[in-house]
C-alpha cells in the first residue's frame, strides 16, 4: 500500500495477516479529519463520541442521525486517503431493518463514508446481514458498548467473569460470520482482547482492551487533551492542548482590551488621494 494511496478494506484484512498494527482515530470535522489524513491514519471513525466532546451532551445517546450525517460530511471534505467510518448513532439500527438499512445507506450517499460501525444488541446479527447485503461495509463493536452503557450496569469493563467472557467471545464471533470486516472490543480484560483476536479472521480494534488487537482507537479530542470532564484510564494523552488555547484566547482578549490588537501590521492601507476623493464626495471636507 503506498503512501497516499486509499486505505481499503482488503488492506486492513491484508495488515491483520502481515501482523501490522491498525491505527484508528476519531474525527467530526474538516480540520480535524484531514489533519489525522495527513499524519496517516489508517481508519477515521465519526463516533457518536461527538456528542460528548464536541456538541456538549452528558452521554451519546441524544446524538441524531441529522447530527452525525452533518459532522460526517464535513470529515469527509478533510479526509482522503484513510478508511472513513460513520458511527451509527442510538436507535438509528433499533428500529426496523428496512429503515436500519436506509439510515445505514445515508451515511454512504449522503456523506460518502466508506462503512458504518454498528455497536452489539440482541439480534444484531439480522441487522448486519441486511446492511452488507445492502452493500454497504460494516464494522461491529462489543464488549462496552456506551449507547446502552447506562442501562447494563454502567461504564466498566465488561467480560470479567467467565460468563460474560464466553459470551463476548461469541457476539464477536457471530460479527464476523454475519458479514462485519472488522470488530471493535472496548474495555475488555486483554486476556480476553488476545483470544479474540486469535480466534477472528477479521482485524480486532480495541480501545482499552490491551495490545494484542490487531489495531487500536481513541477518540481525538481525549489524545489531544481537548476534552477535560474525564480521562478514561486506557487513554494516553499526547498534547494538553486545553490550557494552550484557554490561554491563547486570554491573551487575545487582553490585547484586545489593552489596545495592544490589533496593530497597524494587521490593517490596511488606501492611496491617499483616493480617500481625500472619497471623503470630499462624501461632504466629510468642503
Amino acid at each position: 500500500m503506498s503512501e497516499r494511496a486509499n486505505v481499503t478494506i482488503a488492506d486492513l484484512a491484508a495488515m491483520k495477516q502481515a501482523g501490522r498494527k491498525i491505527a484508528m482515530l476519531t474525527a467530526y470535522d474538516y480540520p480535524t479529519g484531514r489533519l489525522v489524513d495527513e499524519a496517516g491514519v489508517d481508519v477515521v471513525l465519526v463516533g457518536d463520541s461527538l456528542g460528548m466532546v464536541v456538541l456538549g451532551y452528558d452521554s451519546t445517546t441524544p446524538v441524531t442521525m441529522d447530527e452525525m450525517l452533518h459532522h460526517a460530511k464535513a470529515t469527509r471534505r478533510g479526509v482522503q486517503r484513510a478508511l472513513l467510518v460513520g458511527d451509527m448513532p442510538f436507535m438509528s439500527f433499533r428500529v426496523s431493518v428496512s429503515d436500519t438499512v436506509r439510515n445505514a445507506a445515508r451515511f454512504v450517499q449522503e456523506a460518502r463514508c466508506d462503512a458504518v460501525k454498528v455497536e452489539w444488541k440482541v439480534g444484531i446479527e439480522d441487522v448486519v446481514k441486511a446492511i452488507v447485503d445492502a452493500g454497504i461495509p460494516v464494522m461491529g463493536h462489543v464488549g462496552l458498548t456506551p449507547q446502552t452503557a447506562q442501562a447494563e450496569g454502567g461504564f466498566k469493563v465488561r467480560g470479567k467473569d467467565a460468563e460474560s467472557a464466553e459470551r463476548i467471545v461469541a457476539q464477536a464471533v457471530s460479527l464476523q460470520e454475519v458479514g462485519c470486516f472488522a470488530v471493535v472490543l472496548e474495555c475488555i480484560p486483554s486476556v480476553l482482547a488476545a483470544e479474540i483476536t486469535q480466534r477472528l479472521r477479521v482485524p480486532t480494534i480495541g480501545i482499552g482492551a490491551g495490545a494484542s488487537c490487531d489495531g487500536q482507537v481513541l477518540v481525538l479530542h481525549d489524545v489531544l487533551g481537548l476534552f477535560e470532564k474525564f480521562t478514561p484510564k486506557f487513554v494516553k494523552r499526547y498534547a494538553q492542548l486545553a490550557p494552550t488555547i484557554r490561554q491563547a484566547a486570554a491573551a487575545y482578549i487582553d490585547d484586545v482590551r489593552a489596545g495592544r490588537f490589533p496593530e497597524a501590521a494587521h490593517g490596511f492601507t488606501m492611496d491617499p488621494e483616493q480617500w481625500a476623493q472619497a471623503r470630499r464626495d462624501m461632504g466629510i471636507d468642503r
